[in-house]
């Protein structure tokens, strides 16, 4: 198994014999505003995509976990192959055809793909009512023979989905989606430097792949400051935190 982190969220992931694009928001540097009511006005994305977008253009499949635009942007709907095999959670479907793909699968349990076989989790998008505003969100667990467990957890705080998750899967690597994201008001929609310490703890046999950072306007944990906190707390070893364009082999 082979992780690229693109940006934000975005990964290149190979996996069991086939190459999965997840979450694609491959949009120019500053090509959307801020997000409304966050803490500043600096447009989205931060930073440039960590080479040509050309690269990341033909996977295999795409799994997009949820729809908000820096997990499915205008540029990837534009760029990528309407013929393309997209996989999501259930209501995000309609939409996703309605934006002109025609190979559109959404799971509610469980889906065999090629061999590999993919089941979906649950996740909270923050709490109390902007949790609710935020929507349904998914992770996606990824199981094949001779390859790693694989529990993409998406955007989530720390929450009793993402403990059964761990229960019910065991995976030996997690991806995190960090950062600490916020609004003006309420906490964190998602994990924070907090939050990851407490997945750690509870999945101590895991190796963890912290993503989700440096790259929005209202992501305020930084790869820095995660980095120093998960020092301080003696986790910074179970914990890997890529750079953008930065491939992890496990």
């Amino acid at each position: 198994m082979e992780i690229q982190l693109v940006r934000n969220a975005t990964l290149w992931l190979a996996y069991g014999g086939l190459r999965f694009l997840v979450d694609p928001m491959l949009a120019d540097s500053g090509a959307y505003p801020a997000f409304p009511n966050t803490p500043n006005d600096r447009r989205n994305p931060l930073v440039p995509l960590p080479g040509p977008v050309e690269q990341w253009l033909a996977p295999d499949a795409v799994i997009v976990t949820h729809l908000h635009n820096d997990h499915w942007d205008g540029t990837a709907k534009e760029r990528l192959s309407s013929s393309v095999p997209v996989i999501c959670q259930p209501g995000d479907d309609e939409q996703i055809s309605a934006d002109g793909f025609t190979n559109v699968t959404a799971i509610s349990e469980g889906l065999d793909q090629k061999g590999i076989m993919l089941n979906r989790t649950s996740g909270q998008h923050g709490t109390g009512e902007i949790g609710k505003l935020m929507g349904n969100v998914s992770g996606f667990v990824l199981r094949a023979a001779g390859e790693p467990t694989l529990y993409i957890a998406g955007d989530t705080i720390w929450c009793d989905d993402v403990r059964e998750a761990i229960d019910a899967y065991r995976p030996d690597v997690i991806i995190v989606n960090a950062g600490g994201a916020r609004f003006t008001y309420g906490d964190p929609i998602t994990m924070d430097d907090r939050d990851i310490a407490s997945l750690c703890r509870y999945a101590p046999e895991a190796q963890v792949v912290a993503v989700h950072m440096d790259a929005i306007n209202h992501c305020l944990v930084t790869k820095a400051d995660l980095e120093h906190r998960l020092k301080e707390l003696q986790l910074a070893g179970q914990v890997r935190i890529p750079s953008d364009g930065e491939t992890i082999a496990y």
